[in-house]
């Protein structure tokens, strides 16, 4: 009986004490987070918003593309996924993407791959240096640059699906219009990809 209060009274304290423990890493990583400058995000990924919701599912490639002649890739905007096929389908990938931050920035149809550039150097777009005149207007390639590590352009102006060195945007809307992947899934891809891969924005 004398043994009760004193189990109670270390419960307590054990559950305040792991509580605080908890939240003080939060509360160092917001801070650190916080001083650290993106260059491609309009608003500030700490914002109090659903996170890296991909919903992952695998996906048949019939419904999308009448065949994969030079492979497929289908980018779904809505679960932030990334699916491609190879030509004889033998190689099925998912990957989580970041996607477009609003509905203006994003576009949805065909397209194709034009162009397969490793090390990519990244120029803002006239409307985004409008939007963001503090911007450099050109970063070469390296660790500061937007388009991570590879890049593989499309046939519309401006969009592109690249890799990203933040990788706090995986699974987010984060992006001015292109579709993000972490750098060693755009490396993947790059390297199974072809120019004329058919693409399909969803």
């Amino acid at each position: 009986m004398s043994d009760k209060p004193f189990t109670l009274n270390t419960r307590r304290g054990f559950l305040a004490g792991t509580a605080a423990m908890l939240a003080t890493p939060a509360l160092a990583q917001t801070s650190a987070v916080n001083s650290v400058a993106t260059t491609q995000v309009e608003r500030d990924l700490n914002e109090s918003v659903r996170r890296n919701i991909s919903s992952f599912r695998t996906l048949d490639w019939q419904p999308y593309f009448d065949n994969t002649k030079n492979g497929a890739i289908l980018v779904d905007i809505d679960s932030r996924a990334v699916h491609y096929w190879s030509e004889d389908q033998s190689v099925y990938k998912l990957y989580p993407s970041s996607v477009p931050l609003t509905d203006d920035l994003t576009r949805r149809g065909r397209t194709r791959v034009t162009q397969k550039v490793e090390g990519p150097s990244w120029r803002p777009t006239p409307s985004m240096l409008k939007r963001n005149p503090e911007w450099p207007p050109f970063i070469g390639p390296g660790p500061d640059n937007p388009l991570g590590t590879h890049a593989l352009y499309l046939s519309w102006t401006y969009y592109r699906i690249h890799g990203t060195h933040d990788t706090r945007k995986i699974g987010r809307r984060s992006s001015n219009g292109c579709i993000g992947l972490y750098n060693e899934h755009i490396a993947e891809l790059f390297g199974m990809a072809n120019v004329g891969t058919q693409v399909l924005l969803i």
